[in-house]
């Protein structure tokens, strides 16, 4: 495979061109510009290969150098759709910015979970002989790990596989579930409802695990009539006002945002005023949504760019995996939904 670059101001300049200016062969030009180890080249040979470099503006083909060498300073990312899903899209921004902080270049290949463009995706990486690969779902969820992926150092994120053979980076739902409660004990409420989702999932049972552990914490028995489920979009945080309504709860942890977005307007509906009447707090950190319903949406973030960034570290061995699954914080965002 054969280098080419680009002079300042003419077409493009070959290794060919090189070797002609400076009076050596082409495999010398490789060698210099390769740095390749072991290779027997005098100074001066060196010497006028590299001035002739900078006089023609030349520019190694960076994957064809890569590949010469037997690897590549590139890292794969195969994601399902979160390439087009925005707050998930943080994953991809936290693992580019980790990748170019230790010298790699992200490849992200996004293939709206369809199996025959993941399987070429994956190929095409291998070909190209990329560092590894972070596979990742735009929601935490257990998957299947492609087989492909077994051809090369894989790191999963925001997803995980049953028999974890893969390390995988995961939002921590049951801290994140603890944290919002919380959040709504510490500003005096005792009579906290939830709204949990009714698709099965992780965040659906470990939210609800640590909504538990809050209340036991504060020596609040569980009460399941203050549990309420419903789809997770607005229009079921809507429907669920009026059973909020009747469990006489005075504050609210929503599953995600956009059913807290739905809660809004049902409680308002029945004259009840957020905060003053009601507490409400949400999870996600969709900020389209919560920094803007009106009052701002105290929530709970899914720590999508720390993902992406922890999933790069472990691939290139900077952190070590944990046993299972590596567990990342999910913070809380104050906002004025709380009193």
């Amino acid at each position: 495979m054969s280098s080419t670059g680009r002079g300042t101001n003419g077409p493009a300049v070959t290794m060919r061109d090189v070797a002609k200016a400076a009076g050596v062969s082409v495999a010398t030009v490789s060698h210099v510009v390769n740095d390749k180890a072991g290779a027997r080249i005098g100074e001066d040979a060196r010497r006028r290969v590299q001035d002739a470099v900078a006089e023609l503006g030349y520019r190694p083909n960076a994957l064809a150098k890569t590949l010469s060498q037997g690897g590549s300073r590139f890292i794969g990312l195969v994601a399902d759709a979160i390439a087009t899903t925005p707050f998930a899209g943080q994953i991809i921004h936290g693992a580019q910015d980790e990748a170019w902080k230790h010298g790699y270049v992200l490849l992200v290949a996004n293939t709206e979970g369809d199996p025959a463009v993941e399987d070429d995706v994956i190929s095409m990486m291998l070909e190209h002989q990329v560092h590894g690969i972070l596979y990742s779902t735009w929601y935490h969820r257990e998957i299947v790990v492609p087989a492909m992926l077994q051809q090369t150092d894989t790191v999963l994120v925001d997803c995980f596989a049953a028999d974890a053979a893969l390390p995988a980076v995961v939002p921590d739902e049951r801290q994140g579930g603890r944290t919002a409660t919380e959040l709504l004990l510490d500003a005096g409420h005792r009579r906290v409802a939830f709204i949990n989702t009714t698709s099965p999932s992780p965040a659906r049972t470990d939210r609800l695990a640590g909504y538990r552990d809050a209340l036991a914490s504060a020596g609040i028995d569980f009460d399941e009539a203050l549990v309420v489920e419903a789809e997770p979009q607005q229009e079921g945080g809507y429907s669920a006002a009026a059973e909020i309504v009747r469990t006489r709860a005075t504050a609210v942890f929503c599953h995600n945002d956009r059913v807290a977005m739905g809660l809004y307007d049902g409680l308002r509906e029945r004259g009840l005023r957020i905060p003053e009447d009601i507490a409400v707090v949400g999870f996600d950190n969709q900020d389209v949504i919560a920094a803007h319903l009106r009052p701002p949406l105290t929530t709970v973030a899914l720590p999508h760019y720390e993902l992406g960034a922890a999933g790069v570290r472990i691939l290139l061995g900077i952190d070590a995996p944990a046993g299972g699954s590596t567990l990342v914080t999910c913070p809380p965002v104050l906002r004025a939904s709380i009193a």
